[in-house]
């Protein structure tokens, strides 16, 4: 049952990102089964696996938002992997490459790329290592101002491929850049409530990073193209109003999110 459970929490994580990425995209590229399906499958694959590695058991209120938070961030980092470093696709749709680019400009070369995507990898790992390490050094509760700084990481994360891959072509904004480190450390905080590994507050805090943004950015302004479709045509416009019945989904994956946090949040005390 703990496991069955562990899969549909990673299945609505995946159904949100599978949402909020065809919602913006549908009208310039269409609808594909194909694509929409992939973040669910791998959502699903991944909850059960975070729950198995955590011992998580999404019964418990605290234990499924983590989970849905840290299954939402593993997704989107392998997704963004597979993008960036190994799929070979006409870039010439895009304002903003997809693929690895060096200052705006494509990086052709496929040995390069997978050698630039094992590097990033590397560094990712290591993060984890170390945020391991200082959680297991350190004694529990965690000083709040460690849980922030660390619990931003992947915010951090986020900020610097985002500038890597839009100033070029949109030019530095600075609330942009500081937006995501600041949301990660906030929810870092708060989850902090619900858990004592660092790793996985660091984790969720990512993940529910992603999702509000991707929110924000998606469904309040709706009639806004992404930045990788500045300017660029919609070959789709049926879309626009074959997409509007995934809002009523979307919306109650965050209900059921929501209220398990709320559930979770109630009598639960600091953790310093």
């Amino acid at each position: 049952m703990t496991l069955l459970l562990a899969a549909a929490v990673g299945m609505m994580a995946g159904v949100h990102t599978a949402t909020w990425g065809m919602y913006k995209d549908a009208p310039h590229e269409g609808f594909s089964r194909r694509k929409y399906a992939r973040s669910i499958v791998l959502g699903t694959v991944i909850g059960v696996v975070v729950a198995v590695v955590w011992r998580l058991d999404p019964r418990r209120a605290a234990d499924l938002v983590v989970l849905f938070g840290a299954t939402y961030a593993v997704e989107r980092a392998l997704a963004e992997i597979y993008k960036t470093f190994l799929r070979d696709e006409d870039q010439s749709k895009y304002f903003i490459p997809m693929q690895f680019a060096v200052f705006g400009k494509l990086v052709r070369s496929r040995g390069a790329r997978l050698l630039a995507g094992a590097g990033y990898v590397a560094v990712l790992l290591a993060m984890i290592v170390l945020v391991t390490g200082i959680d297991r050094a350190l004694p529990d509760p965690k000083p709040l101002w460690l849980v922030v700084g660390v619990g931003g990481l992947g915010g951090w994360i986020s900020a610097f491929g985002g500038a890597w891959k839009d100033a070029p072509k949109e030019g530095f904004q600075i609330f942009k850049f500081f937006r995501s480190p600041l949301i990660a450390s906030l929810f870092a905080l708060g989850l902090s409530y619900l858990s004592d590994d660092l790793v996985l507050v660091t984790l969720a805090a990512t993940g529910f990073c992603v999702a509000t943004t991707e929110t924000y950015k998606t469904f309040f302004f709706p009639s806004v193209p992404r930045g990788k479709f500045a300017g660029m045509p919609v070959h789709f416009p049926e879309m626009l109003r074959r997409r509007q019945p995934f809002i009523l989904l979307y919306a109650a994956i965050w209900l059921v999110v929501l209220g398990a946090l709320f559930v979770a949040l109630r009598g639960v005390p600091s953790p310093g």
